[in-house]
Order: C-alpha cells, then sequence, then structure tokens
C-alpha cells in the first residue's frame, strides 16, 4: 500500500505541474485513456477478446464509472487549485460520507462510535479549508475536493456491490476507465478545447500521469485483496504523508499550523471510520 501511497502522490504531482497547460478535464481523458490502454494489452489476450469486458451488470459498472470519473473530475480540480496534500486529504475523507451513506445505500446501520467519528472528522475538514479567512476560490476549490471525497465514497459502494455480485475487479476497473475517457474528452471539447500542440510537447508527462495511476490503482487492488482492509486502509493515507512532503520540496507550500492540525484530525478520524465500518460497530 506504501507504493500505491507513492504513486498516487507522483500522479498528483504531475496533475499539477500539467494544470499549466491542459485543462482538468484533459487530464483526467489522458490519465484515463492510458489506464485503458495498459488495461487492454494486459487483460484482452488472456481473456479471449472483447466478449469478456461485458456482463450481467454493464449497467451497474456504467453507473460506477460514471461517479468514479465525476470524483475524478473534482478531486483533479482540486489539485489543480489547492495544495496537494489538502486536496489529497478532502479526497481522503470518502470514509466519513461512507458512513453517513451506508444506512440508505448498504442497508448497514452506522453506530454511535462512527457518528462520532465523522463529527471529529468533520472539524478536521473544517480547520483545513479555513472558510473563516479563505479567499473565495481557495474556499470554491476546497468545497469541490471535498464533493470528490462524497463521490469517492458513493463510488466505492458500488465497488461493494458488484464485488457481492461477483465481478471481477479487473472488469470495473475497464469500465471505470473507459467511461472517464468519453465522459471527460466530452468536457473538455465543450470547456475551452483541446491544446494538441502542448500535448505534444509534454507527452511524457502525461504517459507518467496515466502510468503512476494505473500503478497506484493495481498496487490497491493487491493490497486490498492481500492484506487486512483496516491495516490497508489506515497506510492509504500514506498518499497524504507523501503529498505533503511533495508539496514542500517541489512546490515551497507554506501552510499554517491549523491546516496541518486538521489534516492530522480528518486523517486519523477517516482511519477511525474505515475500521468501524469493518468492524460494524
Amino acid at each position: 500500500m506504501l507504493l500505491a501511497g507513492a504513486a498516487f502522490a507522483l500522479m498528483g504531482v504531475l496533475v499539477k505541474l500539467g494544470a499549466q497547460w491542459f485543462s482538468s478535464h484533459e487530464l483526467v481523458f489522458y490519465r484515463s485513456l492510458v489506464a485503458l490502454a495498459v488495461l487492454l494489452l494486459a487483460i484482452a489476450p488472456r481473456r479471449g477478446g472483447g466478449r469478456h469486458f461485458m456482463g450481467a451488470h454493464t449497467a451497474l459498472h456504467l453507473r460506477r464509472g460514471l461517479i468514479g470519473f465525476l470524483a475524478l473530475a473534482t478531486f483533479f480540480y482540486a489539485v489543480a487549485h489547492l495544495p496537494l496534500s489538502v486536496a489529497i486529504t478532502l479526497n481522503y475523507a470518502s470514509p466519513l460520507f461512507l458512513a453517513l451513506l451506508m444506512p440508505w445505500q448498504l442497508k448497514e446501520r452506522p453506530g454511535r462510535a462512527q457518528y462520532a467519528t465523522v463529527a471529529v472528522g468533520f472539524v478536521g475538514v473544517a480547520l483545513l479549508l479555513r472558510p473563516w479567512d479563505s479567499a473565495p476560490n481557495d474556499l470554491l476549490a476546497g468545497l469541490v475536493g471535498l464533493v470528490s471525497g462524497v463521490l469517492a465514497a458513493f463510488a466505492y459502494i458500488h465497488v461493494r456491490r458488484l464485488g457481492r455480485l461477483g465481478e471481477p475487479e479487473w472488469r470495473t476497473v475497464f469500465w471505470f476507465a473507459l467511461v472517464a475517457c468519453f465522459g471527460a474528452a466530452l468536457l473538455a471539447s465543450v470547456d475551452g478545447g483541446w491544446h494538441v500542440a502542448a500535448a505534444v510537447e509534454h507527452l511524457g508527462l502525461l504517459l507518467g500521469l496515466g502510468l503512476f495511476a494505473t500503478l497506484g490503482q493495481l498496487a490497491m487492488t493487491r493490497a486490498y485483496r492481500r492484506g487486512d482492509t483496516v491495516v490497508v486502509a489506515a497506510f492509504a493515507y500514506s498518499t497524504v504523508v507523501f503529498g505533503g512532503m511533495l508539496d514542500t520540496v517541489i512546490f515551497n507550500m507554506d501552510m499554517p499550523a491549523s491546516a496541518w492540525v486538521g489534516m492530522l484530525i480528518t486523517v486519523l478520524a477517516g482511519i477511525q471510520a474505515a475500521r468501524l465500518t469493518r468492524s460494524g460497530k
């Protein structure tokens, strides 16, 4: 999981650098296109052709793909406009929202401890966003980042449903990448167009973005498959740590102490929420 955390943090760095030349929609497109190409090269020859990408639950895959695409698009927007570690922390607040969504999405009623954990987590989010002294643009980007966490929770719920139905993980990843490609291409076409010359000039950055994203996704999938869910979920927050380090080294970000405290509270609450969700308390 540490490998996945490092890969996702490096992906975030490339998103932040790429935002100088590309819209967030274009970056989502190139990230998804590379992931789709890697998956097709790795899976199609072993699965005997495209028919194996279809199944009995294609509609649910499409819905999960759409939600995952929106989560990715809002996350990339937040990364482009906020310190990397802040955007990552807001996105990784998804376990807090998952605890709130469980009663009517998964029929799994949270206990009092989960609700208390969610409340503490949102105190951390408030300290992180600091709406009382944030510029309007920063606050908007922060709220978009928070929306990415909500959407990530919805996406996780759909992944759990697909898992219960016996759907293979590679098929879920395939449909997510495919829907994200089409969705991002559509938005990029109507929102400022394409920067083709920049894409040629910065091809290495775009390939790196897609490869780090794919590596992170594969490493995370392997970690959750082979490791204890709670332990893996805790180590998933290493992305926040790596993001903070890269913020300091590459982008020279200087955040107030209250933001770092808020980040720590949000991370600890997220880990606790994941633990309680697993144990059902």
